[in-house]
Formats: structure tokens, sequence, C-alpha cells
């Protein structure tokens, strides 16, 4: 696990397009999010923590305190390569962030996804991590995609 690099830029697009789960205009999102931790080392709101496997970018996190909460931490954006997944990459990746959270003496991580069913893999991935569905919004991001939000109490 480490911080974030320019160089890590192309590597963790080919990784959100690999994985098949973002539209492009959710990958522009994440990848502007990553520019702003890049561009502004000193702002705290993002942290973005990248693992490698065998020596190759594999994965990423960026997570952060949740403005305006006490104790809240919020799980932004996640996404694991193809060809590492299931080998323990994502949980590592879900961990730090836990991690992170205890240590600011952190009550709750929260994340947000969609109802659709490609992202039911990822859904079940969240379950599996020990985070449960807290709410669902109904047609939130459009017509018949809900947002599902699952937390974890630390």
């Amino acid at each position: 696990m480490r911080d974030l690099q320019p160089s890590d830029l192309t590597h963790l697009n080919r990784i959100l397009r690999d994985t098949g789960a973002f539209t492009d205009e959710e990958v522009a999102c994440a990848m502007e999010l990553l520019d702003i931790v890049l561009d502004n080392p000193a702002q705290r709101d993002y942290l973005v923590a990248v693992t490698e496997v065998a020596g190759a970018v594999a994965g990423y996190v960026l997570y952060g305190p949740t403005p305006l909460t006490s104790g809240n931490v919020t799980l932004y954006w996640i996404a694991v390569c193809p060809r590492a997944q299931g080998q323990g990459v994502g949980r590592r990746l879900m961990e730090q962030v836990e991690r992170y959270g205890q240590s600011q003496q952190g009550r709750l991580v929260c994340l947000e996804t969609s109802s659709q069913g490609s992202y039911e893999r990822t859904r079940t991935f969240y379950r599996q991590a020990g985070y449960l569905e807290e709410s669902c919004l109904k047609d939130f991001y459009r017509p018949g995609d809900d947002r599902i939000t699952f937390v974890k109490r630390l």
C-alpha cells in the first residue's frame, strides 16, 4: 500500500475502464478527484492508497473524512484490476480505509453504489467485507437506478 504518484494515473484510468463497471462520465469524475489529490498535496479531503501486485498497479481506493460529521469516513472510489480481483486486493484496500477511520477515532465508514445489476458483484463484495445496507434512495442516479448506501460501524 502506498501513496498516489503521477505515474499511476494512466494505470488507474485503464483499471477503471477495464472493470467495465464505470461509465465514461464516472471514469472522468474519478480521474478528476485523483488530479485534485496530486495537484493539492496539502488538502486532506481526499486520501488515496494504491496497491501493487508483482510490481504492477493493481488497484486503488479514494476516501476521506466526511465533511460536517463527527467520526465518519466516506469511501468515494475503489477499483481493482480485473486480473487481480478475487486475490484479496480489494479487501486490503477496504481495510486501509477502516484503519484510517479507527486512527481518527471514527465511528462509521460509509459508501454508496448503484442498484443496477452490473453492480451486484460490487454489492456482494461490500457485504462480504462486513458492510450493511443502510438505505436506498429510489431513482437517485436516474429512473430505475437507486443509490444504495452501505455502512460499517467501527
